[in-house]
């Protein structure tokens, strides 16, 4: 594990090290935040992603509503066009990782005795991105906001951010705030605070959903850089009944909007519930109302 001495950085942790075990990286994620994994992923997983995600990330459109910049293009729901993916997001050292630090226990009575119950976290959302020449940086941003936490309940999230190719300062690799995840909500971040996790291909950055990040600017002139991130959430986070197994879409679409968004086919803003970076109610619905969100 090495940490930079001269500015603040991100511990680099390489998961071939026998010597690397999960209660490491977690002492340290709950230290600054996050960590860089080195070789989380083989470069030949890496590469078949890709190949898996070329298509959209080609037929992309631009964001229209501002959070990603035109020259961003996107792909989700990850899980449903990519066996690579599926092996990531099952990452033996991530969901290790990802359980020690995001999992729900919790006790109650059931009659005349207490009982301990758990549960493990669950997929938030599965996104790629490629940032193409030209692209300026996200606002900085903590990934928790979408769910609306109180700090005592932070974090609620965790992700993985997985370069398919080599990211650099340079060509947009992600910017964090080493630190940040332990700030209240008064403090603002600072463009100037960040730092860039540069990865080679395989490589991760590993952070807690309340670590302030964002997407960087990409400033070369012919060079793009393209990652894949995997981000869970707490499991409490979903309804008891699964409306969306219990309830055909095809009753639904005959509802009137308020009982759609009871379903949950609305979306909460800043961003949760969202279907191809859009709100579902306008996707499979068509409705336009004061309650439609631009995302």
């Amino acid at each position: 594990m090495t940490v930079s001495a001269t500015k603040p950085a991100f511990a680099r942790i390489n998961a071939n090290d026998p010597l690397t075990t999960p209660e490491q990286v977690v002492q340290v994620i709950k230290r600054d935040g996050g960590v860089i994994i080195e070789n989380l992923i083989t470069k030949e997983l890496a590469a078949q992603i890709r190949t898996d995600l070329k298509t959209s990330f080609d037929t992309d459109v631009a964001d229209k509503y501002g959070f990603f910049p035109e020259t961003t293009k996107r792909a989700s729901g990850l899980l449903g066009i990519s066996d690579a993916c599926v092996e990531l997001a099952c990452n033996k050292l991530y969901t290790t990782i990802a359980n020690a630090l995001v999992s729900s226990t919790y006790t109650f009575w059931r009659g005349d005795h207490q009982e301990t119950v758990s549960g493990k976290p669950i997929i938030s959302s599965t996104v790629g991105f490629r940032v193409n020449p030209g692209g300026k940086q996200q606002v900085l941003h903590r990934d928790d906001n979408d769910y609306h936490p109180h700090d005592k309940e932070l974090p609620v999230m965790i992700g993985c951010v997985t370069a398919l190719t080599k990211t650099t300062k340079e060509n947009g690799a992600t910017i964090a705030i080493p630190g940040s995840h332990l700030w209240g909500p008064e403090r603002r971040p600072l463009n100037e605070e960040a730092v860039p996790a540069e990865l080679e291909i395989g490589d991760a950055l590993i952070f807690l959903g309340n670590l302030y990040h964002a997407g960087g600017a990409n400033v070369t002139k012919d060079e793009y850089r393209e990652t894949v991130g995997i981000f869970l959430c707490k499991p409490t986070l979903r309804p008891a009944e699964n409306q969306f197994l219990m309830v055909p879409l095809e009753r639904v679409k005959k509802m009137r909007p308020q009982a759609q968004r009871l379903l949950g086919y609305g979306l909460l803003e800043p961003g949760v519930g969202f279907m191809n970076y859009q709100d579902p109610m306008r996707v499979l619905f068509g409705v336009e109302d004061e309650e439609t969100v631009n995302m």
